[in-house]
């Protein structure tokens, strides 16, 4: 069985309608406009990047440069844009944490959608985002891996979900996780934390909101087809194995608790550089 990381991408995930809601209603607390140089840091397959495009059609030189430390995820991006006639939009590869070696000059305005947590040094990041922003320039980021993004009425499905995966695991592949080591999209922020991180490195925040969202069954069983996730959820495990294991919790849990969707909470910030 093939079971390549190429099958365990995030576009799946980033294509359910209310992932892409969230992420325009992000850019839509940003004033972009002509003669801007937007980021679209951490691009995956540029879901996000044609969100900035549509914006941006009619405003006179404005760039929108996605960057992504996958390659694959890069060949695609360029692949999914080839109905773009225009230099407006270009990809780069290159590290989330080192985006000023990427992208020489300075821009506007930096994007940041759902990974803000995978990332151990956070310091290290916003530092480096400090140095690629013109001063006044933006930085925004949304992430639903916070610390209360889980209402408390929707524990009880986490619950029963990762016990069903769990126990598939065993009883399908004999398999156990292994939890020794940490990850770090595990090491949720609170919203303060945050506010803190940004401060000491430079960003004054203008907007934080959090709002709730519908999480989808089609949504939680995207998520699970995605690598960083099944390996910060299911660690130690076959990515395949895993993902199966996930995928079957999510059907067992929705059927056993008769759910349509569970709420969650996605936290949006806008910060300008000082």
């Amino acid at each position: 069985m093939n079971t390549s990381k190429e099958q365990y991408t995030f576009s799946k995930f980033a294509s359910n309608s209310f992932y892409r809601n969230q992420n325009a209603q992000l850019i839509d607390l940003l004033d972009i406009g002509d003669k801007q140089r937007i980021v679209d840091l951490a691009c995956g397959t540029g879901g996000v990047t044609r969100l900035l495009f549509e914006r941006l059609k009619n405003a006179r030189d404005a760039v929108v440069i996605g960057v992504d430390h996958s390659s694959i995820a890069i060949k695609q991006a360029i692949e999914d844009f080839k109905d773009v006639k225009s230099s407006a939009v270009q990809f780069v590869q290159g590290g989330i944490e080192h985006l000023s070696t990427a992208v020489k000059d300075k821009v506007d305005t930096i994007v940041l959608c759902n990974a803000i947590h995978y990332i151990p040094d956070k310091d290290t990041l916003l530092t480096d985002i400090n140095k690629s922003l013109h001063p006044g320039g933006k930085f925004a980021f949304n992430t639903t891996f916070f610390e209360g993004a889980h209402l408390p009425e929707t524990l009880k499905f986490y619950r029963v979900w990762m016990l069903k995966a769990m126990r598939h695991l065993k009883s399908e592949y004999g398999l156990s996780v292994n939890r020794s080591g940490k990850v770090e999209s595990r090491k949720q922020l609170t919203p303060d934390d945050y506010t803190d991180l940004l401060n000491k490195n430079g960003f004054q925040i203008s907007i934080q909101e959090i709002k709730t969202v519908q999480f989808t069954k089609e949504g939680f069983l995207d998520i699970s087809k995605f690598d960083d996730f099944i390996q910060g959820t299911l660690p130690g495990v076959p990515l395949d194995k895993a993902s199966n294991s996930l995928q079957a919790g999510v059907h067992q849990a929705f059927e056993e608790l008769n759910l349509q969707y569970v709420l969650r909470n996605w936290l949006d910030v806008v910060a300008v550089r000082r």
